[in-house]
């Protein structure tokens, strides 16, 4: 199957499924992040949007630990970029109808939560297709080390994703199952 077949396969399952019960143990995040020796307590968050995992919770457990969160805004010229945000901050619907920060103060997180529709062994991802992710780890690891965690349901992984030269692969997938 191509990423479009896996795309329109995987999103169907997840839309047709309530899979909203199902968590991340936030637990598992820490584990992770002791593991990697982040000192710098800053976090690129994603709006839960399309029946995705939701990481409100995970953020808010963040906030409390007193990291610094963000979310992601896309510009116009199909970039993005992440701004600070708390969860009792405003947001704002963007054209694809996913809720952006209203802040304008940019954040460079050194820990960034990746949404995802399929991921292999490999922790290679397929994304909604724009490439957004992508783009903004690859600019963002030029200038400094970034810790990549695909959060998703464990129906989510695939025997192999097919990749090109302009996918990233994550440095970890933690699913509802780990």
């Amino acid at each position: 199957m191509n990423k479009s077949e896996i795309r329109q396969k995987i999103l169907k399952i997840r839309k047709k499924n309530n899979y909203k019960k199902l968590k991340i143990d936030f637990s598992q995040i820490l584990e992770i992040l002791k593991k990697e020796k982040k000192s710098r307590k800053i976090v690129g968050g994603y709006y839960p949007y399309n029946y995705e995992i939701d990481t409100i919770n995970i953020l808010k457990e963040f906030e409390k630990k007193n990291y610094n969160i963000s979310l992601p805004k896309i510009k116009k010229n199909a970039q993005m970029n992440f701004f600070h945000w708390t969860t009792s901050d405003p947001l704002t619907i963007n054209k694809y109808g996913i809720p952006e920060p209203t802040s304008n103060k940019v954040i460079y997180p050194n820990i960034l939560l990746v949404p995802l529709v399929a991921f292999d062994k490999n922790f290679n991802r397929v994304g909604y297709g724009g490439g957004f992710y992508d783009r903004y780890i690859k600019k963002i690891k030029k200038n400094k080390k970034i810790i990549t965690i695909g959060l998703a349901y464990s129906f989510q992984k695939i025997k192999k994703v097919p990749i090109n030269s302009n996918d990233i692969r994550l440095d970890f997938v933690i699913t509802n199952l780990n």
